[in-house]
């Protein structure tokens, strides 16, 4: 399953970023960020998953920790807007190239404004989706914020 390279994987290589490909059998039922806690036994505070929210009509990447919601209005307040809702997962695979659950904020078929939570830069190393279902990439926080062209801000609020 790691084998088949992804955009996402190819951007990491092509810049010769330190990272680990971590796999696994994905199932169903489950949410993705959780199952691939789950599944590879990670601590999910560093499992982070990447959203796709419309800003002022202009779609826009999150990247938060899959134990916290996406809070739109401080999502639109990173990037200088003013109201923020979810995209139509069809217009995020669209634009994006990946399938939901698989949307990796690197390797994107149109480089968006992504904004990471401020929460990454406590880890040294972070996992999120390498563009595939089952698939998860290990890297620094700093990392993936230069390859996206991403900041950093606290968008994110704890589940509750």
């Amino acid at each position: 399953m790691a084998g088949r390279a992804t955009p996402a994987t190819a951007l990491l290589a092509k810049g010769r970023v330190a990272h680990v490909l971590h796999s696994y059998e994905h199932g169903t039922g489950q949410a993705y960020g959780p199952e691939a806690a789950q599944m590879l036994g990670l601590d999910p505070g560093r499992v982070f998953k990447t959203l796709v929210a419309d800003v002022d009509g202009r779609l826009t990447v999150a990247v938060v920790p899959v134990t916290a919601s996406l809070d739109l209005k401080a999502l639109a307040a990173a990037v200088g807007g003013k109201r923020a809702r979810m995209a139509e997962v069809a217009d995020a695979e669209r634009v994006t190239g990946y399938v939901a659950g698989g949307i990796s904020p690197l390797g994107q078929r149109r480089r968006l404004p992504t904004v990471i939570d401020s929460s990454a830069r406590g880890f040294d190393t972070l996992f999120c989706s390498a563009g595939r279902r089952g698939l998860e990439m290990e890297l620094a926080p700093d990392d993936l914020a230069r390859l996206a062209g991403a900041s950093f801000a606290p968008i994110a609020t704890a589940l509750s």
